[in-house]
């Protein structure tokens, strides 16, 4: 048997898992090691005077869990639940919160050199929340950082920030771009 390239050690010492997740059509990844479990919405209970994003509490086998919509955390239109909904369950710190996306589309293995930094246009002074952008064959996706996505402390800066922008999709990659 011949023996693995150097290369080919390191960059699979390196590879990670994420889960990668629409809204409205733009795709999202969460990084797998911050993801507890992926579950169908259940009943969730309205909190009176929470920010519009807070869809309410749910009870996830006995411990209360907030659920966050991040379609409404991202300024976009609200839409029914519906069979393709799903909960993402994080870890964020010792806290457990759902996060509601309209669907998981896969599990990804990627390497740190498939990360690209978010341009200089969008990190100065912006998003601490985006860790950077994977291209796969088709498209371009974003990669959140769920620490500083569901602080509690920065959620209503996300929010605020996303209604300040439009939402317009993003351009699809341009192919034989490098």
């Amino acid at each position: 048997m011949g023996k693995a390239s150097p290369s080919t050690d390191a960059s699979a010492a390196v590879s990670s898992q994420v889960v990668g997740f629409e809204l409205a059509g733009q795709k999202y990844a969460f990084r797998i090691g911050r993801i507890q479990e992926i579950i169908t919405p259940g009943r969730v209970t309205l909190i009176p005077e929470v920010p519009v994003f807070i869809a309410g509490v749910s009870n996830l086998r006995g411990t209360i869990i907030p659920i966050v919509n991040l379609r409404l955390l991202f300024g976009l239109p609200d839409r029914p639940v519906d069979s393709n909904t799903r909960t993402i369950v994080v870890n964020v710190g010792p806290r457990v919160m759902g996060c509601t996306v309209d669907t998981v589309t896969q599990v990804m293995r990627i390497t740190a050199d498939q990360i690209h930094p978010a341009p200089q246009a969008v990190s100065a002074g912006g998003p601490r929340y985006i860790e950077g952008f994977l291209r796969t064959q088709q498209d371009l996706v974003i990669l959140l950082d769920v620490d500083n996505l569901l602080d509690p402390s920065m959620l209503d800066e996300v929010h605020t920030v996303s209604l300040s922008q439009s939402h317009a999709p993003l351009p699809p990659i341009v192919q034989g771009m490098s």
